[in-house]
């Protein structure tokens, strides 16, 4: 791989990898299905990679640890943007809503990419999203984005999921942490900022990374 994998990367193992110790009974059953695993925002353990393993239902989420050997492929929320679902599932709130919004973030030179739901189903071609679910969206800033301009994208992402049925959920992540855009888009609030080290509450994200 070129890069490292970050939090919100899918992997796909490798067909010969060994379960993970611990695990729940339907685990095995979920990478049989869809061999793909999360990476998760949280510190190396022993040099393997946090990653978590999603069920068929809300409730089964299971975190664990994968040595890198056993990654097949890698695919970033950037990589997915421009995948399509199955025809017969491209009607979806999410879906249709993701790609309504592809030009209003391209216009903005942002780095973006679908996580979560539709960000497996893309990767994985599993169905994944369903007719009542939100869409994940990671935003890359690798520098400061200005607060007002912040807030701007805010209003017009929120009004286009209205016009869609549906929610929207933006991340903005910065070279080592992460936050919700819908905290930094309110004026003069503290934000909660997401590290492998631990959640803290920030003033500036950029400068506390």
């Amino acid at each position: 791989m070129k890069h490292a994998p970050r939090p919100h990367d899918l992997l796909r193992l490798t067909p010969d990898a060994p379960p993970f110790e611990g695990a729940p009974g339907w685990v095995a059953a979920a990478l049989a299905r869809a061999p793909f695993v999360v990476v998760r925002r949280a510190p190396p353990l022993g040099g393997k990679l946090a990653v978590g393993v999603r069920g068929s239902v809300r409730g089964e989420r299971f975190g664990t640890w994968l040595d890198v050997g056993w990654i097949e492929a890698k695919f970033t929320p950037e990589d997915l943007r421009t995948c399509e679902p199955e025809p017969a599932r491209r009607a979806l709130p999410a879906f249709t809503l993701m790609r309504g919004i592809a030009g209003m973030l391209d216009d903005r030179a942002l780095r973006w990419g679908p996580a979560g739901s539709a960000g497996f189903e893309l990767a994985s071609g599993v169905p994944a999203i369903t007719p009542a679910s939100d869409l994940d969206l990671i935003l890359r800033a690798d520098t400061p984005l200005p607060r007002d301009d912040a807030s701007a994208l805010f209003d017009a992402l929120s009004q286009a999921a209205q016009r869609y049925g549906t929610r929207i959920d933006v991340q903005i992540e910065t070279p080592e942490a992460a936050f919700s855009l819908a905290e930094y888009a309110r004026p003069q609030l503290r934000v909660m900022l997401r590290h492998a080290a631990g959640p803290r509450l920030v003033d500036d994200p950029w400068a506390a990374s």
